[in-house]
Parts: C-alpha cells; sequence; structure tokens
C-alpha cells in the first residue's frame, strides 16, 4: 500500500511538470497511452529496472482505476505494455548453509525462547517449502503437530505439506518455552510481547545471520524456500509432487527448478570433470 501510494505521488507529480499544469481528477481521465509510456521512460532513464518498472505500471494503472471509480466512469485505462522482464533463476543455499543460518539466527537470539521461535520458522521455510507469510498465519489450531500440516497459501488455495521430525521438534522445543498462551485462534508465532509476529523480525534475524556467517545477500528467508525446492528435485522429486508441495498454480512456476538444478549439475561437472 506504502508503494502504491507513494507511486501515485510520483505520477502526479510528473504529469503536472510534463503538462505543465495542475492535475485534478479531469486530468487523471483523459491520459492517453504516450502520458504512461513518457512516465515509464523518465522513471527507467532514473535507473528503474524492468521488474521495478513494471510494478510502478501496476501501481499507476491501480490508482487511475481508483481515480474513475471515484468520480462514477467506467475505467478506460491506456493500453501500454509493461516492460519486459528477465527471467531470472533462484540463489539456492547449500543444504550446510540453510541449516547453518537458521542455527545461527537462533544462537543470537535475545531469548532462549525467541531463538527456539526462530529457529522453528526458518525450518518450517527450508524443510517444508513454506513462504514466509505462511508460517507466520499459521494459528495453534493445527496443534498438536501430526505428521502434515495444512497451509492456507496465496489465493486462499490449501494444501498438505509432511512435517519432518526435525521440524516437529523444533515447533515442540519453542511452544515448552514460550512465555505466552498459545491456543485456539492465537497464533502459532508470537512476538516480543505476545502478538503475531512481524515478518520483518524474520528478515533482519536472517540478515544478522547471514552478515556474522559471510554469506550472500541472496540468501534471503525466501531463498530456503528455494532451496527445499532445488534440494528436492536434486534427489528425484517428481515434479508435479513438487509443485503441490510449493503450492504453484501453474506447473511451469515449479519447472524454473530444473533449470537450477541442471545449473548446478553443470557446475559440478565443469568443477569435477576432468576433461571439462
Amino acid at each position: 500500500m506504502r508503494a502504491y501510494v507513494a507511486t501515485a505521488h510520483r505520477f502526479i507529480d510528473f504529469l503536472g511538470r510534463y503538462r505543465g499544469e495542475t492535475i485534478g481528477p479531469d486530468s487523471l481521465l483523459g491520459l492517453t497511452a504516450p502520458d504512461l509510456r513518457a512516465f515509464l521512460a523518465q522513471r527507467r532513464a532514473e535507473g528503474l529496472g524492468a521488474s521495478s518498472a513494471a510494478r510502478e505500471l501496476s501501481g499507476v494503472r491501480a490508482f487511475l482505476k481508483y481515480a474513475a471509480e471515484q468520480a462514477g466512469t467506467p475505467a478506460q485505462l491506456p493500453r501500454t505494455r509493461a516492460p519486459k522482464r528477465p527471467r531470472t533463476l533462484p540463489r539456492p543455499a547449500a543444504p550446510d548453509e540453510a541449516m547453518g543460518l537458521a542455527e545461527d539466527a537462533a544462537g543470537a537470539a535475545s531469548a532462549p525462547w525467541i531463538g527456539a521461535r526462530d529457529l522453528a520458522v526458518l525450518l518450517l521455510l527450508y524443510g517444508a517449502g513454506l513462504r514466509v507469510a505462511e508460517a507466520l498465519s499459521l494459528t495453534a489450531n493445527m496443534l498438536p503437530i501430526g505428521s502434515t500440516l495444512r497451509v492456507i497459501g496465496k489465493r486462499s488455495k490449501t494444501r498438505i505439506v509432511p512435517i519432518v521430525p526435525a521440524i516437529r521438534e523444533a515447533i515442540e522445543d519453542y511452544l515448552r518455552q514460550c512465555p505466552f498462551p498459545i491456543s485456539g485462534e492465537t497464533s502459532l508465532f508470537v512476538g516480543a510481547r505476545g502478538g503475531p509476529l512481524n515478518p520483518d523480525l524474520v528478515r533482519r534475524s536472517v540478515a544478522s545471520a547471514r552478515r556474522r556467517l559471510g554469506l550472500p545477500d541472496t540468501l534471503t528467508p525466501h531463498a530456503l524456500r528455494h532451496s527445499f525446492a532445488t534440494h528436492l528435485l536434486a534427489r528425484g522429486a517428481d515434479l508435479r509432487a513438487l509443485q503441490e508441495l510449493l503450492g504453484h498454480a501453474s506447473l511451469s512456476s515449479t519447472q524454473i527448478y530444473t533449470a537450477v538444478d541442471a545449473a548446478r549439475l553443470l557446475d559440478v561437472y565443469r568443477h569435477a570433470h576432468p576433461r571439462a
């Protein structure tokens, strides 16, 4: 929401300078495709990448649609193609890096129960392939922990993921140490004051551990989910099964991991084969 509001302000400011007039509702309803292209061209000239420019255009379109709704007129948005974004491969961590990151983050926590909590969250990302938002949306209703876990992902899509003993033990250890009551609709993972855990705290904990261990900046909490997928595929997991575990709506989203695994194998070949 903050990003879209900032985009709207930037767009209005640009239009005022571009057209040399004060921008009001009528100005927004009469925009043309060249107006949008000129805005995107300036943002690209300022160093904005293709992915960020595509998000900027999405924000402008949402703002113009809102302006039309406020004016009580049907939205007729100028047709402008978003910048083509390069398809980048996710960068997985090695298994020892993923586990080392989780253990370091837990060891550096301000209290033992917070360390146990962080370890449980990060093991869910790496050991079950959950997104950060999915892990933090879990409630106490899922207790006691069994061999599987029901997860509600994007677009309220539900999937069942297996829970290995290491994850189950980490969650049970956290619950034993947690000073706050966890029951019913209460968030499973809570912050220092007992409220729902903020995802920014997870990202900061990972960033601090990453710096201490000298790991690359690409090793984010979401990269642990990528690592889960890549390591399973490398061990022979079926692509359709992996799609279900990750909660991807389309198989094309899962197929990117075949390229990641191929790149990893080629790297091993180049370093190990005597004639590479």
